[in-house]
């Protein structure tokens, strides 16, 4: 089903007479939709009511966003994981949707500009990332942050628009006064987390990421301009941040998943070490060629129209371009992506000494005839980190019937202590073999 904006229909009829016939010419003007139905495969139909919402889904901008997963390169462990940030994107959006829904029916006020902004500033949270999404952020383009990244297109849409998102990028910016709706787009209990647990759990099949998503929303509440959960919901909120570490470990920073994504960052520094004008085989004909060499960090106009360009299709067309190079590093890199013959991995509590680095790195060199300098783009080590809660900065504030408020780490018989709120690192190498 779909409705349409009140404008009426325009008829255009264009008689002209030729050889003694009168040919007739209708033009039809269709109005603009308004509402969209979505099925999605998450939380069933998704609706689009807003003319606002329709032009940003529609726009060139966000349905770039159907070309970036979701997940980089873990599709390469979970076959599944092949969902996308437009997935995402929506998804949050639905969220969000439900989260003002309930958050009106306990009265607490939001005015139909505010919903609509909040709506467009989730949709277009995650509107600045790049080919494989997290994978290669702060590499491709150096030292530029994805949320940055959003801004900057946020505002161009902003333009074009004429204004229609100012709100949407306050709140995106938190900068609007009703500080709570900021919460709902980038916070510790925010709609992007609940919908990237939910989905990544359900198209990887990891059920330890599944989370009460709508349980924690009907616990949502505000108070002083915060957003809060209500003492009921303590136990939701607890299972969710235990999910989100399950995740990381399970998912995320698997190690098959973290060496292959260690390969995609070694391959644009491969790239750009050896990049000269007249090497026509490194060229990818697509916006690509723009960031690994011309991009000099500043995101003007011409950056920016070169970013929207490029999506995960480009990235994958260049390494199959460069398995084909002369260049043995890269072309070695470029086929083992391909065809998943990736770097071995071996995790750790503690470092790893110096000498297991040497072996692995003068094995290298005589298994593949390289420099030990080259040999270095196989043999690497590095730490992965991930915090379930860090007390010092992240809240969670529960609101208790009494109107006291507390973090959710000093409720009573807290699950999220001071063990399970500290940050656990582990070490690995990377090696060929």
């Amino acid at each position: 089903m779909c409705n349409s904006s009140k404008i009426p229909f325009l008829i255009t009829v264009d008689s002209r007479f030729a050889g003694g016939i009168y040919i007739l010419t209708t033009t039809f003007s269709m109005p603009v939709p308004t509402r969209k139905i979505i099925n999605d495969p998450v939380y069933g139909f998704i609706s689009i009511k807003d003319p606002l919402i329709y032009k940003i889904t529609t726009h060139t901008y966000y349905q770039r966003l159907r070309r970036i997963y979701q997940m980089a390169l873990a599709h390469l462990v979970y076959p599944g994981a092949v969902h996308t940030r437009f997935h995402h994107s929506l998804g949050a959006y639905h969220l969000m949707c439900n989260a003002l829904s309930e958050l009106r029916s306990k009265g607490i006020e939001i005015t139909h500009e505010e919903e609509v902004a909040a709506k467009a500033a989730i949709l277009l949270h995650d509107i600045g990332h790049g080919p494989f999404s997290h994978a290669l952020e702060n590499i491709l383009l150096k030292g530029i942050h994805h949320e940055t990244l959003s801004l900057h297109i946020m505002r161009l849409l902003n333009e074009e628009f004429e204004g229609a998102l100012q709100i949407a990028i306050d709140i995106f910016t938190d900068k609007y006064p009703k500080r709570f709706l900021h919460q709902l787009v980038s916070g510790q209990l925010d709609v992007d987390r609940m919908d990237y647990l939910t989905r990544d759990s359900f198209f990887t099949g990891v059920s330890e990421g599944v989370i009460g998503y709508d349980r924690i929303i009907k616990m949502m509440t505000v108070k002083d301009g915060e957003l809060l959960v209500e003492e009921k919901g303590i136990y939701s909120i607890e299972k969710f941040l235990v999910a989100r570490r399950l995740m990381y470990w399970q998912v995320y920073l698997h190690k098959t998943v973290l060496v292959a994504e260690k390969m995609l960052i070694k391959i644009i520094e491969r790239v750009r070490a050896i990049w000269t004008k007249d090497d026509s085989s490194l060229i990818t004909g697509t916006s690509l060629d723009f960031f690994l060499n011309e991009f000099d960090g500043r995101m003007n106009d011409h950056a920016i129209q070169n970013f929207v360009n490029l999506d995960d299709n480009d990235f994958m067309h260049a390494i199959k371009r460069w398995s084909k190079h002369a260049d043995k590093v890269l072309s070695i890199l470029c086929q083992g992506i391909l065809d998943r013959r990736l770097l071995k991995i071996k995790l750790q509590a503690e470092p790893f000494i110096k000498e297991i680095m040497q072996q692995k790195l003068t094995e290298t060199c005589q298994k593949l005839n390289v420099s030990a300098e080259d040999a270095a783009y196989f043999v690497f080590d590095g730490e992965a980190v991930n915090t379930m809660y860090k007390t010092s900065d992240e809240r969670i504030n529960i609101l208790f019937k009494d109107g006291t408020v507390k973090d959710i780490s000093q409720v009573d018989n807290a699950l999220i202590h001071k063990t399970l709120s500290s940050t656990v690192k582990k070490f690995y190498i990377c090696y060929y073999e």
